[in-house]
């Protein structure tokens, strides 16, 4: 009995020693998952793009529960607000990026040719700002002024001086955070001298997205020891998807992707980087946090934050400046112009209620057949309130038209025109993206048209009707468009060979207000004028092989 209780009492004894030892494992363990929780640094990456000149919060439009609904955002002084508030959450582990379209898009920025915007820009608090596709507006000389004029790093890699092949700006930017480097290249679209008016670009040069590039981005992380690389790109989020697919972005890990104005919610993943883009105006920032541990990027998380100004409060500094810069056109540019009873915006892919006001003015005022608009970017919608007719200013016109040219008119066949028409499908719905134009189907009156965006290149029109007639192939339709400076005099929105053109002695702006003054209120409806099935009424973008959907 007495060895047996001995027995015993040893035992609890080597128990007890083991159920320490394995008390102390166990923490020890806690202890290294702590020590990694603690070791683990975070680094912030924000990213604005395609503000567009928009100073002030303004109405943005939302695709919700199947409908359209308008919420105010944006403001460069709620957007510094954002910023701050950020910064102070990770302190000097904070990076702010701009991917360009800056100094055009409204009355203010076009007035003063984007002399507004470099006080306000410096006192923003961006790290590295690349030029956009706009940036060229106001000719080379100008943008090179006010960007400079931001005192803020601006990178771009394949803009040069097209005399002396000298770059405009440093190619590439490297940030050090606690040992990590961070690297930035800039990249704007080689389509520029295509996508605007030739003239605007004049002087400057670019390169494409060849062997040379990737050569550029390989060395690039090699001889600058970058443990994460950023591509900040303006191509439109159809080429940026296809990139990073692509062997350039080979040793890129994230493409900070702008233009195409697309809201971007969850990271597109391509072969070899991540693809993000925060929507346009101001109205939202992008926010990718990317996690490390020991020097090893391990997560990362993304998310599109709304710059509600219910939430991002204006900031004093930079609204006192915002004020400032408007004032000595803000007199002419808040002058009311006009009233609308329904809403005008222009978001979706063919058809939109505010070209449909622009190409009824145009062909009201020439007595065309047929007016075009370009398709190109979004505008800060005009909604009415409260069953009011809502105020359309001159602020607003130029929002809706941000380049002002006197209108063209000529002669075309509907051969033409259909031929015309079918290489303009092509740019906005190719299912290549390397060959997609923008994005967006260009809008017009007295045409409509029947479509399948899914067929292949010149076999997607179904039918065209000229003022409720079909067209004849033979048969001359006159056009009118806005003048391209720059383009061939028998070009008309890219229509080559165009008969008996005329350039009038009025601007598309004065058409508009002149248009507003005597039939306002107006009711810009959508209406079918372009037509495709597969779309439906309400086309938002799409990006070819992703689930990406328009929020």
């Amino acid at each position: 009995m007495v060895l047996f209780r001995k027995y015993l009492i040893a035992t609890f004894v080597i128990i007890g020693i083991l159920l320490v030892m394995a008390c102390k494992t166990e923490k020890s363990n806690t202890m290294e998952t702590n020590d990694s929780v603690k070791d683990t640094l975070s680094i912030t990456i924000l990213q604005t793009a395609d503000i567009h000149g928009q100073l002030d919060t303004h109405p943005e439009l939302f695709w919700e529960n199947e409908k359209v609904v308008f919420k105010n955002r944006g403001g460069l002084a709620n957007i510094k607000t954002l910023f701050d508030q950020e910064r102070v959450k990770n302190p000097n582990r904070t990076i702010i990026v701009d991917g360009g379209d800056l100094i055009q898009g409204s009355g203010y920025t076009a007035l003063s040719e984007g002399k507004v915007m470099p006080d306000i820009i410096k006192n923003m608090g961006y790290d590295v700002i690349i030029p956009g596709n706009w940036e060229v507006v106001y000719g080379k000389d100008i943008m090179m002024d006010v960007m400079k004029g931001y005192d803020t790093q601006v990178i771009v890699q394949n803009m040069y001086h097209d005399d002396n092949e000298e770059p405009l700006f440093p190619a590439s930017w490297v940030k050090e955070i606690e040992g990590i480097r961070i690297g930035f290249i800039g990249i704007n679209d080689p389509d520029v001298p295509v996508r605007q008016n030739p003239i605007f670009s004049k002087g400057i040069g670019f390169s494409g997205l060849d062997d040379n590039l990737k050569k550029i981005v390989d060395d690039f992380k090699v001889k600058e020891k970058i443990d994460v690389l950023f591509l900040v790109t303006h191509l439109g989020i159809f080429k940026q998807v296809e990139l990073a697919n692509k062997s350039i972005a080979e040793h890129a890990d994230y493409i900070l992707g702008n233009d195409t104005h697309e809201r971007v919610r969850k990271p597109i993943q391509g072969k070899y980087a991540k693809v993000t883009e925060p929507g346009a105006f101001g109205s939202f920032v992008g926010k990718l946090t990317l996690n490390f541990v020991d020097g090893v990027l391990v997560d990362d998380d993304y998310e599109l934050i709304d710059v509600d100004p219910e939430v991002f409060s204006a900031d004093e500094e930079i609204q006192a400046l915002v004020d400032k810069a408007k004032a000595p056109y803000k007199a002419h540019l808040e002058t009311i112009v006009g009233y609308t009873n329904t809403p005008i915006y222009r978001y979706l892919t063919v058809e939109n209620p505010m070209d449909n006001m622009i190409t009824d003015a145009a062909r009201w005022k020439t007595g065309a057949d047929i007016s075009i608009s370009n398709g190109f970017r979004f505008g800060n919608p005009i909604v009415p309130q409260d069953g009011k007719p809502a105020p359309i200013t001159r602020a607003n016109l130029w929002n809706l038209l941000p380049v002002n040219e006197k209108v063209k008119t000529g002669k075309a066949t509907g051969k033409q025109i259909k031929n015309w028409l079918e290489k303009e499908m092509h740019n906005a719905f190719s299912q290549n993206p390397t060959e997609r134009f923008g994005g967006w189907l260009v809008r017009f009156s007295g045409m409509k048209v029947n479509f399948n965006s899914q067929n292949e290149k010149g076999q997607r029109i179904h039918s065209i009707t000229v003022n409720g007639e079909p067209m004849q192939d033979e048969q001359y339709y006159t056009i009118s468009a806005c003048v391209r400076p720059g383009d061939p005099i028998d070009n008309l929105c890219r229509m080559p060979n165009v008969k008996d053109v005329e350039v009038k002695d009025y601007t598309i702006h004065e058409v508009v207000e002149e248009y507003l003054k005597e039939n306002s209120p107006v009711e810009p409806t959508l209406e079918g004028r372009a037509y495709c099935e597969y779309l439906g009424e309400y086309s938002f973008s799409t990006v070819p092989k992703t689930d990406y959907k328009f929020q």
